[in-house]
């Protein structure tokens, strides 16, 4: 009761503030604590039905389906001589959609954080809520071609939606291995789903064959053809995007894609700029608008996140040393984007007076909040330009787009436009100068947005390493 009244009180405070509160609604799976799992592990077959269990012997696996995480999708339970489905940890069991009790029970959760003042949604792993009527095995591949954007999953969303009456709140999707046509459909305002979606192919272009634990450079010419592809494919048809770099399961952006020494500070702007000027709602994930880093871990006991152990002994047993693993994980793991936010250069970067339960990379005395906030030229002010910028000018929040200099390999380019103004943004992806042509018509105009000192349009330009400029005319 304590917490409700200390949420009522944010809530109500945000309000004042107009600032709407957003939760995160993990409806794929519960925990194998919770209490109706713990109902079916007692045999309560109503409980049962909410989830997917299948009967079997411990030899006798339903599917060949992997986990997410690493290992099988199923888990067998000796006491009831059947197997659960679980796409991700093995506390974590799927919930069984087809079963309208449960669709019931999950709207009724909706329906008590709207009645509190919530304004709006993310759905964790919605797409992949609808399974296939037949369960059978994946001879070519992990399982998630049955799964995932389900046979039912539309019919699903529009229900919930419908029923418990949150079409007028944000809401946005977290869509795994999602195809453009489901995130259309996904977002359409005439399909009555969700506001709009977060789709993760352009965070995979670093992906060795696909492959999140192989390591590579990344792809910018897949990255650019990403961009345009998902930007001009859903203005096509009306759908929404989530446009975003970072979040609690990717590592940081600026380590990623940036430079973490020599141009921290510009490609950290640069990154910011190049997504926050598209069409879609930007998304700024915690330390995010002060650049934090990676935090580059030497030792697999510094780990928490249960995905990165798993994988860390996964990859010992194919055949990686520990020195090799640990690098993959260095780039890889989500616990880079869980370390604590950098507030200051005290213990623990301010978070906490006490023991982290993680800890943050060694540059937080360098990096961190209370460094810029008197900073105009720190990362964070010109995050607070982005904003700004999209606040004010329809251009930005409403304008088309289109996507230009495709056969670049260095520069991100792309035109907002609406029936009165127009905007040219370029984005130097690399840590080397690229020349670049302007387009006819742009020569001698506003600069709205750069990133280095002393910014000049000119017929030919030469963009400076990780240099954003966004025109304005």
């Amino acid at each position: 009761m304590k917490l409700i009244k200390e949420l009522e009180e944010l809530i109500a405070e945000a309000d004042k503030r107009n600032i709407g509160l957003m939760f995160d609604m993990v409806f794929n799976h519960t925990s194998t604590e919770h209490e109706w799992f713990q109902k079916a592990l007692a045999g309560d077959e109503k409980y049962q039905n909410y989830y997917i269990f299948k009967d079997g012997t411990p030899d006798q696996i339903p599917t060949n389906w992997v986990s997410k995480f690493g290992g099988p999708a199923w888990e067998y339970v000796p006491t009831l001589g059947k197997w659960y489905l679980h796409l991700f940890d093995v506390t974590q069991a799927d919930l069984n959609w087809e079963n309208p009790e449960v669709r019931e029970e999950l709207k009724n959760v909706l329906r008590f954080w709207k009645t509190k003042g919530i304004k709006g949604f993310r759905f964790d792993v919605v797409n992949l809520i609808s399974k296939p009527e037949i369960f059978e095995n994946d001879n070519i591949g992990d399982g998630r071609r049955f799964y995932t954007d389900g046979r039912h999953v539309h019919e699903f969303l529009k229900e919930m939606v419908r029923d418990a009456g949150i079409e007028d709140l944000t809401t946005v999707g977290e869509m795994s291995s999602t195809s453009l046509d489901n995130c259309v459909r996904y977002t359409a305002p005439k399909e009555k789903e969700l506001s709009m979606v977060f789709s993760f192919h352009h965070l995979k272009v670093d992906y060795k064959d696909g492959d999140k634990w192989s390591l590579m450079p990344a792809d910018l010419m897949k990255l650019k053809e990403l961009f345009c592809t998902w930007q001009e494919g859903m203005q096509a048809e009306d759908g929404w995007n989530a446009v975003f770099w970072c979040n609690h399961d990717q590592p940081r952006v600026v380590s990623r894609l940036g430079n973490e020494e020599k141009y921290w500070k510009e490609s950290a702007k640069m990154l910011a700029a190049s997504i926050h000027l598209m069409r879609g709602t930007p998304y700024i994930y915690q330390g995010e608008e002060i650049g934090m880093t990676n935090h580059h871990y030497t030792s697999i006991d510094q780990y928490r996140d249960v995905e990165s152990l798993n994988y860390y002994r996964i990859l010992m047993e194919n055949g990686k040393t520990s020195e090799e693993a640990l690098q993959i994980l260095a780039e890889r793991s989500r616990d880079n984007g869980r370390t604590p936010m950098q507030w200051n250069d005290s213990h623990a970067a301010g978070f906490t007076t006490g023991t982290p339960w993680i800890y943050p990379p060694e540059n937080y005395r360098q990096i961190n909040a209370a460094a810029q906030m008197n900073d105009e030229t720190s990362v964070r002010a010109f995050y607070k330009k982005l904003v700004q910028l999209r606040k004010e000018m329809e251009v930005i929040s409403e304008g088309k787009i289109e996507f230009l200099m495709k056969e670049d390999e260095k520069v991100l380019a792309y035109r907002r436009y609406t029936d009165s103004q127009e905007m040219l943004v370029l984005c130097n992806l690399t840590a080397e100068e690229a020349p670049v042509a302007l387009p006819q018509g742009w020569e001698n105009v506003n600069v709205l947005v750069a990133n280095w000192e002393n910014a000049t349009v000119c017929t030919d330009l030469t963009l400076q390493p990780y240099e954003c400029l966004a025109l304005i005319k």
